[in-house]
């Protein structure tokens, strides 16, 4: 009881204080406009020079506007229904909670770690924070071996761990083509590395997210309890990280940017991601409360 009660605080707090750094993400607009800047390896870079991502390059402040809205007006609303359904004892509710809680782990981190610092630094210390707890609490809940018992033999844990698998060497190559070609050139830097100091989402993604994609989908192929319990809450993860991911690259295109190819290939791995969340959610046994 003490848990729960613990995770409904957490929640109620990241649910008000992301939704207030998001909608001052969205709505801010102060500042001299773009402007070009040398950075410290030479390359002339355009800044966005309004708002709260004044200090970042034009490329990424877009982009991060972009995952606000996704922030404000489905991480949100999601995160307060899923506390809501968990809270009455679904199985379900507590496995799209902490696919939700990992999202905004995820999200406030690389913030955390990439945004130039401006004044909401510590609105997103705490936003990390509150959703690493929150979702540790979370996935220490369940009883892992009686998971496997509590989906059907019909849940489609091969197809989705198979996915899982696909999606995560996909994108590594599309992180290694930026990162390996500057190397084998002597150039060393990619050009997206911007005046930025590393390239903190492929990093996060090459030594983190990817890896543990990938471990999730053989674990769900092989039916096992940690799969299970990894799958639906990776794909939850997925699904918004996806959704923040076409809401960016559709910013950029609508900024001007050459987005293709990838507008055909991410908004397609976000529509599957979506579609085997809802496969596995509804797949799991009516009335369940392990």
């Amino acid at each position: 009881m003490k848990q729960k009660s613990a995770v409904t605080i957490l929640v109620f707090f990241i649910a008000a204080v992301s939704a207030a750094a998001a909608a001052v993400g969205i709505f801010s607009g102060h500042g001299p406009g773009t402007y070009e800047y040398l950075s410290i390896r030479g390359q002339i870079v355009t800044i966005y020079g309004k708002g709260l991502y004044q200090h970042m390059s034009a490329e990424v402040a877009i982009q991060g506007i972009a995952q606000d809205y996704v922030t404000l007006f489905i991480g949100v609303p999601l995160l307060l229904i899923s506390l809501f359904i968990a809270g009455r004892g679904s199985l379900r509710g507590r496995f799209i909670l902490a696919g939700t809680l990992g999202y905004f782990l995820v999200t406030y981190l690389f913030y955390l770690a990439m945004g130039m610092y401006n004044p909401l630094f510590l609105a997103y210390a705490f936003l990390m924070g509150a959703s690493f707890f929150a979702l540790a609490i979370t996935m220490m809940s369940f009883e892992i071996n009686r998971l496997p018992e509590l989906f059907f033999d019909s849940t489609p844990v091969k197809s989705a761990g198979g996915f899982l698998i696909f999606n995560a060497f996909s994108i590594a190559l599309l992180w290694l083509s930026i990162v390996v070609p500057p190397l084998i050139e002597g150039s060393i830097y990619p050009k997206g590395l911007e005046h930025y100091t590393t390239l903190i989402v492929q990093g996060m993604d090459l030594g983190l997210l990817l890896p543990l994609a990938a471990v999730t989908g053989v674990l769900l192929i092989r039916k096992k309890p940690f799969g299970y319990l990894l799958g639906p809450v990776y794909f939850i993860f997925l699904s918004l990280l996806m959704t923040a991911l076409t809401a960016k690259i559709t910013a950029m295109g609508l900024s001007g940017y050459n987005i293709i190819p990838v507008i055909f290939i991410i908004p397609t791995f976000n529509l599957l991601a979506v579609v085997f969340s809802i496969l596995l959610i509804i797949n799991i046994k009516p009335a369940q409360t392990s």
